[in-house]
């Protein structure tokens, strides 16, 4: 079985987003130069064991998960991961999260571009009604660049997943199919 989302790719001018495979394991497990700088995100892969167990994720259940490889399209070279996961077709809705991206795509239009993607795709191709975005509560780049894609802070879910030896607290944001176009307008002002 495969999502309602489908699997890609997404393909935008400054990045392609295709579905991960088991060959990209190398290439996801250099992405990551200071591990530090995820701290906040459990399950980054920072090695070739670790990278391929986020791979080996990202494909379990593709009816719930749907993983994708970032690819630079000025190099073609991988250089981060998102997904689509907590995919509810009955309900259309599901988050964008699992992403990270290697240093030098920080701060670029990289990540905003990858969203627009997704969102794109999820709401104009798929129908989807509500997307999510999950982030730790102290995170305050991630909230920072959630916000900026035109999502709302809609509260924090305690004790909402495991994060190292204990818990997170969540800090979700959602944004609604009448929300769309606002935000797309706004996002495409940012792209090249």
């Amino acid at each position: 079985m495969s999502s309602w989302l489908g699997s890609g790719p997404l393909i935008g001018e400054r990045v392609t987003l295709r579905p991960l495979r088991f060959d990209d394991v190398e290439a996801l497990s250099k992405v990551v130069g200071d591990p530090s700088r995820f701290r906040w995100v459990p399950g980054v892969p920072v090695d070739a064991v670790s990278a391929r167990s986020f791979v080996e994720a990202a494909l379990h259940d593709p009816e719930r998960r749907v993983g994708f490889a970032v690819i630079d399209n000025e190099t073609g070279t991988l250089i981060g991961s998102t997904s689509y996961y907590d995919i509810d077709a009955a309900n259309l809705t599901c988050a964008i999260g699992y992403t990270f991206y290697t240093e030098a795509a920080q701060g670029t239009t990289i990540n905003p571009t990858a969203k627009y993607l997704l969102m794109k795709h999820a709401f104009e191709d798929c129908g989807a009604v509500r997307l999510v975005w999950h982030t730790h509560e102290n995170n305050a780049q991630s909230r920072a660049a959630i916000t900026k894609l035109g999502a709302t802070f809609e509260g924090l879910l305690r004790k909402h997943r495991r994060f190292g030896d204990g818990w997170r607290t969540t800090a979700q944001f959602a944004m609604v199919d009448e929300d769309w176009p606002a935000a797309k307008e706004t996002l495409l002002q940012r792209l090249p």
